[in-house]
């Protein structure tokens, strides 16, 4: 009988070491895919807080150089700060004009470095082209840069994990200027597009550095304005 019960007392404690061993693997384990979970929301942004009346005003940079300064006049004489999402190579070329958006504190976010297209690009060929930016904006801004607008508005899956991985928020857009049409659209169209209907709290209006754009830039400003909203920089607004 003795020995029947030390059998049963040994079986018990094996079932016993068992389930605690289970116990503490299910907790390594829950720790482990804490620890290692994203905490950025990889999904892009499309408009910001709809609490506040306010909105964005973003300029995609690849090219311009010879737009960018009277932008940047208007801008200032109506007192607004927008955010410019440029190219490495841009930056390269021109690290004066990437300066003067800085200093002129507007907003400097990550276009990429050569503008190619995202989804045709591994996550590592997207991280590459993302980090070699960040590193140029950087040296020449001496700010940390942290929104990435992806080139074409492309948003697959490669290209959202390599921004989340470089530690970005990825920025699109709510209202689109489309001012990249050929033929140019008319500066009516222009102002039409994105002070319509599309313009409520939080959105992110989109443009580029082109004449017809520059011609349209101030009566977007006073439009917005008169509407009521505030123009601020993303960073601000989402």
């Amino acid at each position: 009988m003795k020995v029947i019960f030390l059998r049963k007392r040994n079986i018990f404690l094996i079932i016993g070491g068992i389930i605690i061993l289970l116990l503490l693997l299910l907790v390594i384990l829950s720790f482990f895919n804490s620890s290692t979970a994203p905490t950025m929301q990889i999904d892009p942004i499309y408009q910001g807080n709809t609490d506040k009346p306010c909105v964005a005003l973003t300029i995609n940079v690849d090219w311009g150089e010879d737009i960018i300064p009277d932008m940047l006049a208007i801008l200032d004489a109506k007192r607004v700060n927008a955010t410019f999402f440029i190219t490495g190579r841009f930056a390269t070329k021109f690290p004066e004009i990437v300066k003067q958006i800085s200093e002129k504190n507007h907003e400097i976010g990550n276009h990429g470095y050569s503008h190619p297209h995202p989804d045709r690009l591994s996550v590592a060929k997207n991280l590459e082209e993302i980090k070699k930016t960040n590193d140029i904006l950087k040296e020449i801004t001496q700010k940390d840069i942290s929104l990435f607008a992806p080139p074409y508005g492309e948003r697959g899956t490669n290209c959202l994990q390599a921004a989340q991985k470089a530690g970005y928020k990825t920025i699109l857009w709510t209202a689109d200027t489309i001012d990249w049409q050929e033929p140019p659209p008319s500066v009516n169209t222009l102002v039409n597009r994105v002070t319509g209907k599309k313009l409520t709290n939080g959105t992110i209006i989109l443009m580029h550095p082109k004449p017809h754009t520059l011609e349209a830039l101030p009566v977007i400003i006073d439009v917005i304005l008169k509407k009521g909203y505030q123009i601020q920089k993303v960073s601000e607004v989402i």
